[in-house]
């Protein structure tokens, strides 16, 4: 089983650094995921992802209290999930996943946001070969032993787990599993006593791109007008 050792470019997690954002992102997954499974995190595996991301991010109770009645509301928005693939400069592939209650402005935007980024917007198919998706949690490393995890895990889906950084900086391990695997694994956790600080779907790619730090910066700034975007939630690459 291989580690997982983050590095500055080739970190596979979305970059999260306006608080506003992040709020928007999950009161979205909230509203898909209630509608999907139900307003009892007890019975709906999804939701508890998203109070475990909630709290990682410290998202204030009252404003996921508020996402929980928006779904159950009879007038509340739909959010149609698309995920959209292109390629940035210098070679390197983007998917992008989005939420949206109007797909016509999505697509509009985020193949102006790859245009003006010196990067061309591909047709479904064209970049997501190069990614394999991945339910990836983040733990807080103290008192964890590695290898006694791993040992723990493996028979409920683990196939990666290594070292990474959180939000802040803060050494945290990283657990992968296959997509379909996720609840499994997910399960295992809760059973064991350990509450994920974050537990997301992540698109992990099977190569990366070796760039230089000029062409790094490049390609961070069609990310980062990207991620601004207000249908966007998460950005995906493979540059190395």
């Amino acid at each position: 089983m291989g580690r997982i050792f983050e590095v500055r470019k080739a970190t596979m997690f979305a970059r999260w650094d306006r608080m506003a954002k992040q709020f928007t992102r999950i009161g979205k997954e909230i509203v898909i995921a209630v509608k999907a499974g139900g307003p009892d995190p007890a019975t709906n595996p999804g939701l508890r992802r998203c109070f475990q991301n909630a709290r990682s991010v410290g998202m204030p109770k009252d404003r996921v209290e508020a996402a929980i009645k928006r779904a159950q509301g009879k007038d509340t928005t739909n959010y149609e999930e698309i995920l959209y693939e292109g390629y940035a400069p210098h070679g390197v592939a983007i998917l992008v996943e989005t939420a949206t209650d109007n797909h016509v402005r999505t697509v509009a935007n985020v193949k102006s946001h790859f245009n003006k980024g010196g990067g061309a917007m591909g047709t479904s198919g064209s970049v997501s070969f190069q990614f394999k998706k991945m339910g990836v949690f983040k733990l807080k490393p103290e008192g964890l032993n590695m290898d006694d995890l791993e040992l723990e895990l493996i028979d409920h889906g683990l196939e990666e787990l290594g070292e990474g950084t959180g939000e802040n900086g803060e050494a945290v391990l990283v657990l992968r599993c296959a997509f379909t695997d996720f609840g499994k694994l997910q399960k295992a956790l809760e059973d064991k006593g350990l509450t994920p600080i974050s537990a997301e779907f992540e698109w992990i790619p099977g190569t990366t791109v070796p760039v230089t730090d000029e062409q790094a910066e490049e390609i961070s700034k069609l990310i980062d007008r990207l991620e601004q975007d207000d249908d966007v939630n998460k950005v995906f690459h493979n540059m190395g």
